[in-house]
């Protein structure tokens, strides 16, 4: 069985909402468990903000709830449902989604290929099964250094709380850095990254209308 469908696999077995299906979830891919593991030692999951697992684009949520505990569990994060870690939620909460968006199923950032060459990086550098750094290490890397070397972005201040966006180009397709202050007068922290078909999109719509976007809280 490929990995593409022991992950397909493990997603089918949390999205029945159970604790056991989730708990099966996760231990049916050694290297999702220890990713994690290896994450929380390394306090990673510090470096990214918060999120809704409910979907902007669809009211609903990505995960369930009973997958979005166990996730927290695992990492040693205090979260209450549906707002969690951002960290967690977008690299390894999206592996296991199964909820179809206008822009597809919300692991494909990690499994295809459009954000890696977006980022510069090989078709297969954001695959969440290699040996090596953990994704969420390597999402951490190619979004802190979109971030701090942006081709085009914008920020603004919402209620005192800094908001950043960065893309990878001008225009065109592109790699998209998202990350919001927690509080007022603190620093941003990661929210997203994803590909963007044309980078002009997302930077007007974030310049003319300000307001959290992509599922951060």
């Amino acid at each position: 069985m490929s990995e593409l469908a022991q992950l397909t696999r493990s997603a089918t077995l949390a999205a029945d909402g159970t604790a056991a299906g989730a708990h099966a979830a996760v231990d049916a891919l050694p290297w999702l468990a220890s990713a994690i593991r290896v994450d929380r030692g390394a306090d990673r999951f510090a470096m990214w903000g918060r999120s809704t697992t409910i979907d902007e684009n669809t009211g609903t949520a990505v995960i369930p709830q009973a997958l979005f505990e166990e996730l927290h569990r695992r990492a040693g994060i205090t979260a209450d449902w549906p707002v969690g870690n951002a960290g967690l939620l977008h690299c390894y909460g999206y592996l296991l989604s199964q909820e179809v968006t206008p822009y597809g199923l919300k692991r494909d950032r990690w499994t295809q290929h459009a954000l890696a060459r977006a980022c510069g990086l090989p078709d297969d550098a954001f695959h969440p099964w290699h040996a090596g750094p953990t994704l969420l290490e390597r999402a951490t890397s190619a979004a802190s250094a979109l971030l701090s070397a942006p081709a085009a972005g914008a920020e603004q201040s919402l209620e005192g709380r800094m908001v950043r966006v960065a893309l990878g180009a001008a225009r065109g397709p592109a790699a998209l850095a998202y990350a919001v202050a927690p509080t007022p007068g603190a620093a941003p922290l990661l929210v997203t990254l994803f590909p963007v078909a044309d980078a002009t999109t997302p930077l007007a719509a974030f310049t003319a209308d300000p307001r959290l976007r992509w599922n951060a809280d």
